[in-house]
């Protein structure tokens, strides 16, 4: 049974003391955005991976708020941030990805660190691990995407809609949004733009607002285009009528190219937590923002109904595998953050520190 866990207030004090520097460095695959806590260099070394439409922006309020014998460095993922916008071979799943990352632990000088991924940082980090498992002391995945994708699945072992994957990649974004994301509006008026997404999708009701222009600049330092965010859109016979392309963020993360079970049988396995909100709307079985959610399933013509074409079980997907991991000698555990949505490390954030603190610390007694 996963662990539930209430929130406490936390003091913003810690963020405005801590100094974050920032370089651009030239690994051996791409020019890559680097932040970390100044004067921390000979601390252990924890590696922070951001999710989908954000940047390493995101992590500051963490990051300032471990202990000092941490070292927080957070990374932009390639076309976010001020990393470069190197376009996305979605064939590859999130390699592209993670190889940036590997390639940027040998730029540190990083022999082995933790790794703390959020959404998309969450598929990132356990591609690294499966790829690198000796370079990784320990995994955290916040509200991670599913082992088998998001969008165009059906079931616990991760079954397709479609052989095409239907109902994935990149046609699950919003035109309405994508230009808004294009045009760099986050106005207030605008429902449909990264304002509306910050407040509607990523925090749950309740949310302080602590840090949300920050948050917002993350946002909207996205790069747009088809080689990038979103990606390009297949067409489909199958509903709802669009499929995953070659290129792109959204098209890497979709079924028919991402796959993570080699989580299970990986050498060494490093121990993992898992946290996520109970109020999370995007990574949840019953996603907002899948076509087949019962608040949408309506919304495209044609649905064949909830026995054809139910919600993906994301969360249900992941336990399984993390459970097949824990079965061939792997250890996990699932922490559930009362009140959060799909950034509890910025809602709840004393309730998520009291997780991965002794999670880090443990790992390194191993």
């Amino acid at each position: 049974m996963p662990d539930s866990l209430p929130h406490r207030p936390h003091d913003a004090r810690a963020v405005a003391e801590a100094t974050i520097d920032t370089a651009v460095i030239r690994t051996a695959r791409a020019a890559t955005c680097v932040r970390w806590i100044a004067g921390r260099d000979r601390s252990e070394p924890v590696v922070f991976l951001h999710g989908n439409i954000s940047s390493s922006l995101f992590f500051f309020p963490l990051m300032a708020h471990l202990p000092r014998r941490f070292r927080p460095i957070a990374l932009d993922l390639r076309g976010f941030g001020g990393s470069d916008p190197d376009p996305v071979d979605a064939t590859r799943g999130v390699r592209d990805f993670s190889d940036d990352v590997l390639a940027a632990l040998d730029a540190l000088r990083l022999e082995r660190a933790h790794v703390v991924g959020w959404s998309l940082g969450g598929a990132v980090a356990m591609q690294a691990v499966i790829d690198a498992p000796e370079r990784f002391s320990s995994m955290t995945l916040i509200a991670p995407i599913s082992p088998f994708g998001f969008g165009g699945t059906v079931d616990v072992s991760g079954r397709l809609l479609a052989p095409d994957g239907a109902g994935s990649g990149a046609g699950m974004v919003s035109p309405r949004f994508l230009q808004a994301l294009a045009d760099g509006d986050a106005s207030v008026e605008n429902r449909s733009g990264p304002r509306a997404l910050l407040r509607r999708f990523y925090v749950a009701p309740g949310w302080d607002g602590e840090g949300e222009e920050e948050l917002l600049a993350g946002m909207l330092s996205t790069t747009v285009g088809p080689d990038n965010y979103p990606g390009d859109i297949a067409r489909s016979e199958s509903w709802p009528f669009f499929a995953p392309g070659t290129r792109g963020v959204m098209n890497a993360i979709a079924p028919t190219n991402l796959n993570l079970t080699d989580l299970v049988e990986m050498e060494p396995k490093p121990p993992v937590l898992w946290l996520r909100g109970d109020a999370d709307v995007v990574i949840s079985d019953s996603s907002s923002m899948d076509p087949a959610a019962p608040s949408r399933a309506g919304a495209i013509a044609g649905y064949p109904g909830p026995d054809v074409a139910p919600p993906q079980p994301m969360i249900a997907q992941t336990r399984a595998v993390l459970d097949a991991f824990a079965q061939q000698g792997g250890r996990y555990r699932e922490v559930v953050v009362g009140g959060a949505g799909h950034t509890p490390y910025l809602e709840k954030m004393p309730v998520v520190l009291e997780a991965l603190v002794p999670h880090l610390d443990g790992a390194e007694k191993e």
